[in-house]
């Protein structure tokens, strides 16, 4: 068996120390990475509800202009 001396300790520390530098590195890449991503997700959030609320104010809308032309069915479809 090899004698184990502090310069070999010292070695592998080393080694360790470079290792975890690294392993620092990635994780802070993959921080920033999340980080992006939610803010995309908070941006695609607020398009959606852009996109309902623009789609109630066209129903509303819809809904006057039948009521105007009295075309308006007599029970509102399912669903609505």
């Amino acid at each position: 068996m090899a004698e184990v001396t502090n310069e070999l300790i010292y070695e592998v520390l080393k080694k360790m120390q470079d290792l975890l530098s690294g392993i620092e590195h990635g994780v802070h890449e993959v921080r920033n990475e999340i980080v992006a991503l939610r803010g995309h997700l908070i941006v695609v959030q607020q398009d959606v509800a852009n996109i309902y609320g623009r789609t109630a104010s066209i129903e509303i809308r819809l809904d006057h202009i039948e009521r105007r032309l009295d075309i308006a069915d007599a029970a509102p479809a399912p669903g609505i």
